[in-house]
Order: structure tokens, then sequence, then C-alpha cells
């Protein structure tokens, strides 16, 4: 098949393209925002890479006969946002340019949705949840989601939304700050520095691997569904649950630092539900926390 990933040369694209080109045929789409050329370098010579933003997917694609898009080009972390709001207009809007796209073309289309729309809800968090009001990135994920909603009764596009929860793996160092606590802490403890954890460390989150989210995404190219579920593993740790785990990995004693917490709106927990995603696509998660890290590592 002839596949389009937007944002591909980012974390988890870059990781989702390395598995697709194998056995098919992708183009990649990314304004290198967050994203950078050496995820691709393994596979530079296999893929056709256009330096350009999925809002433009018309101007930048001229080809009609792309049958699955994989949009993950979307500014995925909630400071971006809050640094510059006018990002949840760029974000409906770049989803509507690839939902146009995928109208006129007959294209599948799975996007990244977020886990952060659970924010202030208890868990485990399903699917059928009323999302609340937390923050601009989460409206923009929210948006998104009832566009495709929208596209979907309207024109009958096949559209499926992925709500990834805490994804971290190779490939992430381009997102600087931006990265999953995961990697950060495990970046910090390899050059032998003390992490810092907000508040008690008690927080949680499901931690899920990005070999688990690129085996959904490809699951959702070739199920015969639409809708939006929930990708993760159903197993929440704590902040210092992964300071002892990378400990464990690397054979370190390295404390934490804790401050006070200074956002708003902050997370406390996050817990992925997956009966619908299990029912729908067959997924099941293969990686725990420590394995993930050690893959990393």
């Amino acid at each position: 098949m002839k596949i389009l990933v937007t944002g591909g040369a980012g974390f988890i694209g870059s990781n989702l393209t390395s598995v697709l080109v194998k056995e098919h045929d992708v183009t990649v789409l990314d304004n290198f925002h967050t994203g950078s050329a050496d995820n691709l370098n393994d596979m530079k010579n296999e893929i056709a890479i256009i330096n350009g933003s999925s809002g433009n997917i018309g101007e930048q694609l001229s080809n009609s006969d792309i049958d699955v898009i994989f949009h993950l080009g979307i500014p995925s972390s909630s400071p971006m946002y809050k640094e510059t709001p006018v990002l949840v207009g760029s974000a409906i809007n770049d989803a509507i340019s690839v939902f146009e796209f995928a109208k006129g073309t007959g294209a599948k289309v799975v996007f990244a949705s977020s886990s952060s729309l659970y924010n202030g809800l208890p868990t485990p968090n399903r699917e059928d949840m009323e999302v609340m009001v937390a923050d601009y990135y989460t409206e923009a994920r929210l948006g998104v989601e009832r566009i495709a909603e929208l596209y979907h009764k309207l024109y009958e596009i096949s559209i499926v939304g992925l709500r990834f929860f805490s994804v971290y793996g190779p490939n992430e160092r381009a997102k600087g700050i931006y990265a999953n606590i995961v990697s950060q802490f495990l970046w910090e403890m390899q050059g032998g520095r003390i992490p810092v954890i907000y508040g008690d460390g008690e927080q949680t989150r499901d931690f899920t691997f990005v070999s688990d989210v690129v085996r959904a995404c490809i699951l959702a190219m070739e199920k015969d569904v639409s809708g939006v579920f929930n990708v993760g593993t159903g197993v929440s740790h704590s902040f210092n649950d992964v300071v002892v785990a990378i400990n464990g990995v690397l054979g370190t004693e390295i404390e934490p630092r804790y401050i006070d917490n200074p956002v708003k709106n902050y997370v406390a927990h996050t817990l992925a539900d997956l009966t619908k995603v299990t029912d729908a696509l067959g997924f099941f998660p293969e990686y725990s926390l420590e394995e993930g890290i050690r893959e990393i590592v």
C-alpha cells in the first residue's frame, strides 16, 4: 500500500515509519519542528521525504493514490499550547486539511489523540467518559476528534483516533523538554545527574512503550473500524516507580530531588481501560515499564 505519515520524522512517526517501510511504499511529510532527519537515517533511501506542513497537504502532495494517512504531525505537548494558544486552531485546521485530502482520495486516516483528555477524571479512563475543559492542549485534541467524527458521518471516511497514554522510547531526543518523563529521567540518570520530581512522586501514568503504540497504529490501519480508542498498557506506575526501574536497569542508586509542583491543572493519574481497543483491534500491550526502559538502554 501507499502510505503517508505526517510527522514521520518525529518520535512516534519515525518508529512507525521504520516498521511500515518493510512492506509498504511510505512518504513522510514533516516540518521538523520537534522531529529530526536523524530519526530517518536508516531508511532515508527507502522513503520519500517532504519538508512541509500537514496544513498544506494538498499542495505538498499531488499524489492522489494514497491508501492510508497516519496523521501524527500534531504538536504533542501541553506546554507548547500554553506558550502559543493559537496552536489550538492550527491543530484543528491542519486536521481538516488532512481529512479533506482523505475525502478526495478515499484514504483511511489514523490520527494521534491523547490521554490528556482524561485530565481530572477517575481511573481507569474509558473512551465514553465526558471530557472536561482542562487546557488548550486537550481542547485541541478534542476538537480534532469531533471534526474526525463529523467527516466520518458526512463523507463515510474511515477514521481512527488513538488516545496515546504517556508514550516513551527511542528517537525521542529531538523533543527535548517535551519528551516523556521516562526518557527525561533516563537521560539525566545515565549522565549521573539527579532527576527532579514535582510533588511527592506519587502521581501515576500509564507509561506505554512506543513499539506497542506502533503495533496499535498498524492494527488500526488493517481493521475495518472507525472511532476513538485508548492505547496504553492498563497498568500505571508512579514517578517514584520510574526512578526505581531506571536504577534497576542501570545498576545505579540515584535518588530524585523533590520540588513543589508549579503546574496548574496538573494531570494526577492516568490509566487506560483497554476493553474497547482489545475488542475492536485485538490490541494487547507487550512491554512492561522495565522492558521498555531496558530496550532503550
